[in-house]
């Protein structure tokens, strides 16, 4: 309880300050009302929520509008807070130059006028803020984007030339609402009409249950050579049952039998092959391994790759990306509990089969962020977690995509960075753009 109450003094000690920026423009007493009453509701809307909230419950909509609202209200704010600490620095360093306390009247005049300047500049920008906030809980979260890439392999067997495949990721049901919008998002994977859907993890926030109230809308997802799926850090029940071995292991039979419900079929470090014309292509499958020591490592190429042969064409699904740049990364030593990873003398991961194209999310891109193509802008703040966080990149000819997410997860919503829904289109040959 104390660290709550220190955490209310020192958001009202920041509210106060940023509070100077509204005195300034006006005298309104109903202004200040409003602003007080706001602020006091955000705030404790959500002590309420997160002051008793324990492991094991769940990650409900309020607990998700309570993060919405306070970041919609103190982003802004910090911005008000800046812009006054910037105006009273001036200020204080003006009065030292003066080198006088009695000010005359031009000068108290000059002051008062550049601090309701510097306000009003301060309220544009900060409206800024705001209004994407809005915009991104009240329709970002569901601006749903199709997201084409093309993909040359010289290796590709001639029957997948022109093979389509639609990646979707993190789901996060627990979070949706609107089932009139995620219909909408449904049909739109649909009308890509591709050969294949890739699914790479986190249908859920916390418990399986979440989805339920889900599964006959996901059904509906249609591919000619069916759907298939992995798992997240999100999917095994971690976040709501801690160490609970049997809970867990009860969450995760519950969910593999959605994915069954959808028509997924759930690969967990396993393989399928698909064929055509008497030439297949290997979907891999492995459970969840990133290379923070936070999330579980279930992940086994290894195991995944032990009935692949050598120069056979391999699409991998692996939830976090950072799998992708794992045999160039040094691992905790207390994380050699995998089949990946080699307790060589440096610990580094390692792996042997050539993975052509792997798929990944986890990111989400943070939710947030700028993405202006034509002007070669991309930048979020996850970036400085995950080099590789959004979008297709190329290392010595090995593909990575990573989805930017279907739903959404804490945040419920999206600025800047949109719902993606991925189309790939491999083709045999040498790329000559």
């Amino acid at each position: 309880m104390l660290r709550w109450i220190i955490l209310v003094l020192l958001v009202f000690a920041f509210d106060l300050y940023a509070f100077q920026t509204i005195r300034t423009l006006t005298k309104s007493y109903w202004i200040y009302v409003i602003y007080w009453l706001a602020s006091t509701y955000v705030v404790g809307n959500f002590v309420y929520y997160y002051a008793n909230f324990v492991r094991g419950e769940s990650f409900t909509h309020g607990h998700g509008y309570a993060v919405a609202f306070l970041v919609t209200l103190f982003v802004p704010k910090l911005i008000l807070v800046l812009f006054m600490f910037g105006e009273d620095i001036v200020r204080f360093v003006l009065t030292i130059l003066n080198k006088t306390a009695n000010s005359d009247a031009d000068t108290v005049a000059y002051s008062t006028s550049r601090r309701g300047f510097v306000s009003k500049i301060a309220l544009g920008l900060a409206a800024i803020p705001l209004s994407s906030f809005i915009y991104g809980i009240y329709r970002g979260k569901y601006n749903y984007q199709v997201v084409k890439h093309v993909l040359y392999f010289e290796d590709l067997p001639e029957a997948f030339d022109g093979y389509k495949i639609t990646q979707i990721s993190d789901v996060h049901s627990g979070s949706l609402e609107n089932r009139e919008k995620i219909e909408y998002g449904i049909d739109l994977i649909n009308e890509q009409e591709s050969d294949t859907i890739l699914f790479t993890g986190d249908i859920v926030n916390t418990k399986a249950a979440e989805m339920n109230k889900w599964v006959d809308v996901f059904a509906k997802l249609k591919a000619k050579d069916g759907k298939y799926a992995v798992l997240g850090n999100h999917d095994y029940g971690y976040y709501a049952y801690g160490g609970d071995a049997d809970l867990n292991a009860k969450n995760q039979r519950e969910l593999e039998e959605i994915h069954r419900k959808i028509g997924f079929d759930l690969l967990m470090n396993d393989n399928r092959q698909i064929e055509r014309n008497g030439q297949k292509i290997n979907l891999l499958g492995v459970e969840n391994w990133g290379a923070s020591r936070h999330f579980p490592k279930r992940g086994s190429l290894k195991e995944t790759t032990k009935t692949i042969g050598d120069n056979e064409f391999n699409i991998l699904m692996s939830h976090d990306p950072s799998h992708f740049d794992f045999d160039k990364m040094e691992v905790n030593k207390d994380d050699i509990n995998n089949h990946d990873i080699v307790t060589n003398e440096t610990n580094i991961v390692n792996f042997e089969k050539h993975i052509h194209l792997t798929l990944a999310g986890h990111t989400h891109g943070m939710q947030f962020g700028i993405e202006v193509p034509s002007l070669g802008i991309k930048w979020s703040p996850v970036k400085y977690r995950y080099p590789k966080w959004a979008g297709m990149y190329e290392v010595a000819g090995k593909y990575l995509n990573v989805n930017r997410g279907f739903g959404y997860l804490a945040f419920p919503g999206r600025i800047g960075i949109w719902p993606e829904i991925t189309v790939i289109e491999l083709k045999k040959g040498v790329n000559n753009a």
